[in-house]
């Protein structure tokens, strides 16, 4: 129980502490949020509770294909916020996200690829 507690303190204090970065330096805030820790968080959990090699290799494979349709909300984000405010453009950025992960989804399927 020690372990799970300690686990979850530990990745709430550093979304905690990049949300407190980010609210003193925007940049230094964005570069730190940039690197996927929550995912190298996930990849240190499942290899700390030894999970096998194949689920850890699938869970960044996939991380993988799951970030690209984020990229376009990062981009509309700024421009939605100045014309709409904040929660208007969290709706159109959640909306977009999915849309364009469908999108994505099927265009990979073609390939090979399924994310569903």
């Amino acid at each position: 129980m020690h372990y799970l507690i300690s686990k979850y303190l530990l990745t709430a204090g550093i979304v905690v502490f990049v949300s407190e970065l980010a609210k003193k330096n925007d940049k230094l805030g964005a570069f730190v949020s940039a690197i996927p820790i929550v995912a190298l968080l996930t990849l240190l959990w499942m290899y700390i509770e030894k999970q096998p090699e194949a689920n850890i290799a699938n869970y960044a494979y996939y991380t993988f294909w799951y970030v690209l349709p984020t990229i376009p909300m990062f981009f509309c984000f700024p421009p939605l916020l100045a014309k709409f405010g904040f929660w208007p453009t969290m709706g159109i950025s959640v909306v977009l996200t999915v849309g364009v992960f469908f999108v994505l989804s099927t265009i990979l399927k073609q390939f090979g690829i399924d994310l569903i």
